[in-house]
């Protein structure tokens, strides 16, 4: 799923391209896509978009008469730039959008079609679309430690938790775990101060530093197919299980539930400890590895 980052360099490249510029015309391809139905989305034609913006992991077209598209990607739906009139792939074309400087196709390469396109009016509207989590690029120390103490739950959870920190997902929170050097197990209650120093200032590090890196990878162009994605050659331990972290060497772990992974560095993050898979820990048992020398051995 395109997270702050990626939503980021989503913004920026369609903020030089419709920004001022007025919708010619919608194409609903996948009935699904739509969720809502006052306004119509007609309502939208013949409009300016006067803002583009960022809300949590959705992407936000605000338009003439206080209207505003809500663009929610989910795992496997992307944007693409074509010229204008471009006709929305087959299987995965969502919606189009002609603008006279050409077309927005929203597309979803997947048979879960969990993407979703709500057309709603005025900002109280939009706000129902906004889980309500802080900008931890904005927030300081303070109300960053106020949110991740909340609620008590593993650190993992409350990075990724849209109602306390808007925009990570799965991806950028085990990239900011392994530069905190913290266990993605461990309760918010259990962090010392330090700890939580250390994970507010991974957390803006990381994302500022890939929001730049997409910047320099994107610069003058809109992001292609395949390129807005949750495994990076970059990144330090997220979709690289059984690779050697960057910093000590030792082959990055993982722990698997439902369609996610988690990925760790059991050396820079777990004191050498090989956290347990729910699903392999229970069938292995009693030969499932519990630290980096039994996993060598």
């Amino acid at each position: 799923m395109p997270e702050l980052p990626d939503i980021v360099a989503y913004v920026e490249a369609l903020e030089t391209r419709v920004a001022g510029q007025t919708l010619e015309r919608v194409r609903i391809v996948s009935p699904f896509v739509l969720r809502s139905f006052e306004p119509p989305i007609d309502a939208a034609v013949g409009r300016s978009v006067r803002s583009v913006e960022r809300l949590g992991k959705r992407t936000v077209l605000g338009l003439d008469d206080d209207l505003f598209l809500v663009f929610h990607l989910m795992i496997a739906g992307r944007f693409r730039w074509e010229r204008n009139g471009a006709k929305p792939p087959r299987k995965i074309g969502l919606a189009s959008f002609d603008f006279a400087t050409g077309t927005l196709l929203l597309t979803e390469a997947s048979q879960k079609k969990r993407a979703s396109l709500h057309l709603v009016r005025g900002r109280d509207a939009l706000r129902e679309h906004d889980a309500g989590g802080m900008d931890v690029l904005r927030a300081d120390f303070a109300a960053f430690a106020a949110a991740l103490s909340a609620e008590n739950h593993t650190v993992k959870r409350s990075l990724t938790d849209p109602r306390l920190f808007s925009g990570i997902g799965n991806a950028y929170s085990d990239e900011i775990l392994h530069a905190a050097r913290l266990s993605p197990v461990k309760l918010t209650s259990r962090l010392t101060p330090d700890a939580v120093q250390r994970l507010h200032a991974a957390t803006r590090d990381t994302l500022q530093y890939w929001i730049d890196e997409l910047r320099r990878q994107f610069a003058g162009r809109f992001p292609a197919a395949g390129q807005i994605t949750a495994f990076r050659s970059g990144f330090a331990v997220h979709g690289r299980y059984g690779k050697p972290c960057p910093e000590c060497g030792t082959k990055v772990q993982r722990i698997r539930y439902a369609d996610n992974e988690t990925n760790y560095c059991p050396r820079c993050q777990t004191g050498g400890r090989i956290l347990a898979d729910r699903s392999l820990s229970r069938l292995l048992k009693d030969d499932w590895p519990r630290s980096i020398d039994q996993l060598d051995a």
